[in-house]
This record gives C-alpha cells, sequence and structure tokens, in this order.
C-alpha cells in the first residue's frame, strides 16, 4: 500500500452550495484530517479516496465563487492550485445553475489545472427541464466531463477513474487555453511573453495566467512578482500598463471589468451549446417551498415554530422518553448515561475506607466531574442530527435570509449570520470557534470585530448541558419553552451589543450582501449521520482531554489542604456527620476560599461560593460549569445510595430555585468565551487587547443582566 506522501493529490474546488462537501464526504467516508491552510486560518480538509486498490490523497478547497484575490479562501484555493500542483483538480458544478458556476470553470482553465469536471445535481438540473450534452460540453472545455449526484453516490466511480486517468496522463486533463477575442488575447499574449522573458514563469500555461492576473490588476500576483527583484519587475509592469490602456481604450471600459464580461460571455456561450429545455422551464419545488418560507410574514413565524420543534424533539428523544429496554424496566438515552455513572461511583466505593483521597479524585473529579458532561452526550447527539438536517436540506440559508435585513438595522454586515448560525444561532449544536473563523469571510475589518465580539453570545452546543441540566431540575414541564426563551435572550443581547459596538467603539459603513439560496434536498441518513458524529466526537473528545485536566485541577483546589486531623476527629466525636465535615472541608479549601472571596458580589445575582467555583472553571469550557457543579455536590455525600443525578441533588437543594437557575442560565448564556474562542479571536483580530475585551466586556453585560433578572425576581417574590 502506498504511503501518503506517495500518493497522487486530487483537489475538490467549486462555489458553495454545490454539493462539494457531499463529493468530499463519498470519496473519503468518515476518515478526514482537519487542519489549518499555513499562515492563515482557513480551513483545511484532506481524507484519501480509493479506486481498485489504488490510493488518492484528496484535498477539499475553500468553497469558492472566483479566483480573485478578495478573501483568504480565493488565495488559499488558487495557490493551492499553482504551488502545490495537484495531479488532478475536480471542479464541482451545480448543474441545474451552469452559467453562474462556469466562471470558477474558466478561472481553473486559465490557471492551465489538470481539471476533471464533476456536472453535481444532474437529477435536479433534469427535474428542472434541462438536458444537458456532456460529449459536447467535453470537447469545448477539453477536460473530463462527468455527470454526479454526490449526496447519493451516482457517478463518484466514474468520477474517480476520470481522475486516475487524469493523474496517468492516459486521458485528455490538459485543458484548452481561453480565448477572449483577438484584442485581448494579444495583450495576453504579449505580457505573457515578458513574462517568460523576465524568467518570473517559465511555464507558458503559468505565464498566461499571471499575465491576465496582472492585466486585472491582482495584487496577489503583483506581490509575488516584486519578489523576483526591480530589474526584473520594471519592465513587466511597463509591459502591464500598456496592455491596461490599451484594452481600456479599445473597449471604453475598466480592464478587470472588460475580461471579467469575457469570462462571462464564455460561460453563457457553453450553455448555449450543450444545454437545451425540454419543455417549459418550471417553478420548481425549491421555488414553490420559498414562496412561503422566504414570506416576510410567514417566514419569521415558521423559524420560531421550527426552532421550537428542534428543542421539543431533542429533549423527547433524548431524555423524556424511556425506549431502551434495560432490566429494571425502560430507559431514556440520558437516563441510560447516568445509571451507567451511577454504577461506575457504586464500583468504587469500596476505596472511600482504604484510599479517601483516590476515591474522591475518582468518584468526584472523573465520575462526578467528566461523567457528568458525558451524561449529556445523548442529547448532545440528538441536537446535532436535528441540525444537520436543517442544513443538509438547505434551510440554514432561509434563516441567513430572513435575519438579514434584522442584523443590518443593528450594525451587522449581513455575512455575520454565517457565523453565527455557525456558532448556534439556530438554537444550539454549534461552536463559538468555527463561527469566530467564519467571520474572515467579511472584508471589513470593523465588521468581522463586530461579528467576532457577539458570536460568542449564541447558545453553543457546550452550552446546552448546562440548560438541559437546570431546566430539567427546575422547569422540568416548560423545557421547550425555556429553551424559547434562552434562545430569543441570546439573540437580543446578541444583536443590541452589536449595536452598541458600532455606534460607539467600531464606527464604519456597512457593505452590502449578496448570497445564493441553494436548492432544498432531501438529506441522506449517512450524510446526517456523518456531520452528527464528527461533532459529537469533538465533544466527548473535549470531555476527555481539557474538561478531565481542568476538572482535576479543580478538584485538587477543592480537596486541599488537607483540614486538621485532629479538629477532624473532634467534630466526629461529637456527632457531626460526614457530609456536612465535607461541606466544611470543602469551603475552608483554596477553591471555597475564590469562592467565597466572589461572593460579595455574586451573592447579587444569586451564586453563592460553590457555584462560583463552577463558574471560574467554566472560563476554560462551558461544560465544566457541569462538571465542577457535580464535583462539589457529590463531595457532601457520603455513600453510593445517596448518589443520584446532579439535576435532583440541586432540586432538593431549598438554597436553589427557579430564579436562580434562570439567573445561572442567563449568566453561563453570556459570560466570558471559553479559552479556545479566546485564543481564536486573538488570532482572528491579530491583538490579545479584542480576546481580552471579549472577556471583560462579555462577563460585565452578563453579570448586569444576571443581577437585574434576580433583584427583579426577588422584588416580584419568585426568590
Amino acid at each position: 500500500m502506498s504511503s501518503p506522501a506517495d500518493r497522487a493529490r486530487v483537489a475538490i474546488a467549486g462555489n458553495p452550495n454545490a454539493g462539494k462537501t457531499s463529493l468530499f464526504n463519498r470519496l473519503t467516508g468518515a476518515i478526514q484530517q482537519v487542519s489549518n491552510y499555513p499562515g492563515v486560518t482557513v480551513e483545511r480538509k484532506e481524507g484519501t479516496a480509493r479506486l481498485d486498490g489504488r490510493a488518492f490523497t484528496v484535498v477539499d478547497l475553500p468553497g469558492t465563487y472566483s479566483l480573485t484575490a478578495y478573501s483568504q479562501e480565493e488565495i488559499v484555493a488558487r495557490n493551492f492550485v499553482i504551488d502545490d500542483k495537484p495531479e488532478a483538480v475536480i471542479d464541482v458544478v451545480d448543474a441545474s445553475n451552469l452559467e453562474r458556476n462556469l466562471y470558477l470553470t474558466i478561472q481553473l482553465l486559465e490557471l492551465g489545472a489538470p481539471l476533471v469536471l464533476a456536472l453535481n445535481m444532474i437529477d435536479v438540473a433534469r427535474k428542472r427541464g434541462f438536458q444537458i450534452d456532456i460529449g459536447r460540453m467535453a470537447a469545448l472545455l477539453g477536460v473530463p466531463v462527468v455527470a454526479t449526484v454526490a449526496h447519493r453516490g451516482e457517478g463518484v466511480r466514474e468520477l474517480l477513474e476520470a481522475c486516475a486517468a487524469c493523474v496517468d496522463r492516459t486521458g485528455d486533463g490538459r485543458p484548452r487555453p481561453i480565448s477572449y477575442g483577438p484584442e485581448i488575447d494579444a495583450q495576453i499574449d504579449d505580457l505573457a511573453a515578458s513574462v517568460r522573458r523576465a524568467g518570473a514563469h517559465a511555464d507558458p500555461a503559468a505565464a498566461r495566467w499571471a499575465a491576465i492576473k496582472l492585466i486585472e490588476g491582482d495584487p496577489e500576483v503583483r506581490a509575488r512578482l516584486g519578489a523576483a527583484g526591480g530589474a526584473v519587475v520594471a519592465p513587466i509592469l511597463e509591459a502591464v500598463d500598456r496592455s491596461i490602456q490599451a484594452i481600456e481604450k479599445r473597449f471604453d471600459d475598466d480592464a478587470a471589468t472588460v475580461i471579467a464580461e469575457r469570462r462571462y460571455g464564455i460561460a453563457a456561450g457553453i450553455v448555449k451549446e450543450c444545454v437545451t429545455l425540454t419543455g417549459q422551464a418550471r417553478q420548481d419545488m425549491t421555488d414553490q417551498i420559498d414562496t412561503i418560507v422566504c414570506n416576510r410574514a410567514a417566514g419569521p413565524l415558521i423559524l420560531v415554530a421550527v426552532v421550537a420543534a428542534l428543542f421539543f424533539c431533542v429533549f423527547k428523544v433524548s431524555d423524556e422518553w424511556a425506549w431502551i429496554p434495560w432490566p429494571g424496566g425502560w430507559l431514556s438515552p440520558t437516563g441510560l448515561m447516568e445509571w451507567l455513572f451511577e454504577a461506575l461511583s457504586g464500583a468504587v466505593a469500596g476505596l472511600r475506607a482504604s484510599a479517601p483521597m483516590l476515591h474522591s479524585l475518582i468518584d468526584d473529579a472523573v465520575i462526578g466531574g467528566v461523567g457528568g458532561v458525558m451524561s449529556f452526550v445523548p442529547l448532545i447527539l440528538t441536537m446535532f442530527l436535528f441540525v444537520a438536517v436543517l442544513e443538509d436540506s438547505g434551510y440554514i440559508a432561509r434563516v441567513a435570509f430572513l435575519l438579514d435585513r434584522v442584523l443590518r438595522a443593528f450594525g451587522l454586515q449581513g455575512k455575520s449570520i454565517l457565523a453565527l448560525i455557525v456558532a448556534g444561532g439556530l438554537g444550539g449544536g454549534g461552536c463559538a470557534v468555527p463561527g469566530v473563523m467564519a467571520t474572515r469571510t467579511l472584508r471589513e475589518e470593523k465588521d468581522r470585530l463586530i461579528t467576532m465580539l457577539v458570536t460568542p453570545f449564541m447558545n453553543c452546543g457546550a452550552k446546552m448541558p448546562v440548560y438541559a441540566m437546570l431546566i430539567a431540575a427546575f422547569f422540568p414541564d416548560h423545557r421547550t419553552a425555556m429553551m424559547l426563551l434562552l434562545w430569543a435572550i441570546s439573540w437580543s443581547v446578541t444583536l443590541m451589543a452589536a449595536l452598541a459596538l458600532r455606534k460607539w467603539i467600531l464606527r464604519g459603513e456597512q457593505t452590502p450582501f449578496v448570497m445564493e439560496l441553494p436548492p432544498y434536498h432531501v438529506p441522506t441518513l449517512r450524510g446526517v449521520a456523518l456531520h452528527a458524529w464528527e461533532r459529537t466526537w469533538m465533544y466527548m473528545k473535549k470531555a476527555g482531554t481539557i474538561i478531565l485536566a481542568v476538572n482535576i485541577l479543580l478538584w485538587a483546589l477543592m480537596y486541599f489542604p488537607a483540614p486538621d486531623r485532629a479538629q477532624h476527629e473532634a467534630r466526629v466525636a461529637a456527632g457531626q456527620s460526614e457530609a456536612s465535615l465535607e461541606t466544611m472541608r470543602l469551603s475552608h479549601s483554596f477553591a471555597g476560599r475564590i469562592g467565597q472571596a466572589l461572593e460579595p458580589v455574586s451573592q447579587y445575582a444569586g451564586f453563592d461560593w460553590r457555584t462560583n467555583v463552577a463558574l471560574v472553571g467554566g472560563f476554560a469550557a462551558k461544560e465544566i460549569v457541569i462538571g465542577v457543579l457535580g464535583t462539589v455536590y457529590s463531595m457532601g455525600e457520603v455513600s453510593a445510595e445517596e448518589s443520584q443525578s446532579l439535576s435532583g441533588r440541586l432540586a432538593a437543594d431549598p438554597q436553589w430555585s427557579r430564579l436562580r437557575a434562570l439567573t445561572l442560565m442567563i449568566f453561563v448564556m453570556l459570560y466570558a468565551p471559553c479559552f479556545v474562542t479566546m485564543t481564536v479571536i486573538r488570532r482572528e483580530s491579530g491583538s490579545w487587547k479584542w480576546a481580552l475585551f471579549s472577556t471583560a466586556y462579555s462577563t460585565t453585560i452578563a453579570f448586569a443582566l444576571a443581577v437585574c433578572v434576580y433583584q427583579a425576581g426577588r422584588a416580584l417574590g419568585w426568590g
């Protein structure tokens, strides 16, 4: 078997929503590696595709509409093709929207890439009445063209076979040069000759591409050329200026615009040659659904109904419906996990007398802490499953369309909605880390900063276990309503914070937002399961690494310093229960002292010293709040028989109330982003200043709102 270094590399390029990710998942399966491209925060996904015992390394390039140097995604995609020189490039094209997708194809042809065209969503095109002559298209472009339906796996093998032929140079994998008309071609050829003579590009195809980009005024290509030295650059730049002047004089327009129009003209010509309409193009199902879903009046109501249904189904499937058979009856998935960790706690009970410190470490820090987080895996998995269905169906893009006008009224750029949804804006199941990283698609720096500073307010998947535990304890009959309330609070604070940042700190003009509404699809079971499992596995890995490490550290702070042995024995002799002794010892620990030092301030929000300890741990990761609360409240138990779920312990504690639970959920929702998110904000913004500002201002907002809610509730007699 070939090693990864010896395998041929196949890059996948294409427009967003063309089915590129579905094709990548079909080719590589679940075994993928995710990293970043060097020097930028654009995600890089790699996997392995196999054909008849042969392996290919498949690289999923960022989705982009063009290869112009306007965004990191565009630069990364084209630089990979230029510098890494993959043996084949699959261009995934939406067959139902062919003319617009072919613009990127033409730019890939300009690069001279060994191209294979994947004519994806061919089933949708046929339903719309379009008949595509694949052979004619292959002849016009000079590259193999394969019809595919990626989410069903149709045409995937044929596509791999075409890539193999391209790699082996046994097929027609080298495209023909693109002609822009005799006048422009003459200028391009003259400039390409100057580039070759100067030694900047030896390959004719690369020199021609560089000439085109120089005429377009591409800053990245100019910078690359400048690295060659002044003596080489000066004559080329003089030739560039002459070519630009000649084109603009001939066509009375900007040179870059002229070339872009010619590309669209070539795309339109290919469509005219290769596509015929079999009958009248009818309004398809997507258009019919969008007349209702995107309606200005009905759309928002449908959105609220979808989010409510999401929460209802998640709680019912994972927590309320007892549908797993068990010797003692039936259990819900969450109930099964709780039973498992209670059984583990009972299994180590024998260590209490012989090795009390080891018992406390295992039972309190690992089982009580990490087990508390892991017990919510069924809920998280269910949430990710339903969110994946909405993503794969195409509804998420409609949410962005509906909320665009609202966001702009509060100072956010239209594209900000994509980052907010990734972070959990649909109601949960997201993550602030990719949400912050998604702001790289915003071109204006102030737009990016505002979006990354408010993105952590969204209800990410890490906050869901905290909500689920407190709602189960104090609002068991109103789960869906409570989650809708938290969703509304999250969005309200996000919008108000964005407006404040825009008006007082990051003033500036907003840029327009144009987005594509992809056609609706019936999600495949394989695709939904793969997306949900990837995200759930990340949650579980965090529980087994970051959360475990922080929990053990906080356990040590809660266990030490050990109480004076003589005083401890005297209190036992005086008849104090072991539970009260544990609570007293905890209050005198390092963590207890930290919590008590904060209590004079935190009491105004209803938080005692034990809650403070959990919230301090939450700075590392929000799930740790559950783990530390589990550790704090399990340290007062004296036997496995007294052990119960954390929800049960809090519900039975007279110091807790519905008002205190609501206040804690609001604070957890809004206070400082987790440590990983904070480091990503630093990296994306280029400064620790904004990362620390994000922590300070979000914690201030969270505490102010928590105090207002708690004090208002007490005044109304709800405490």
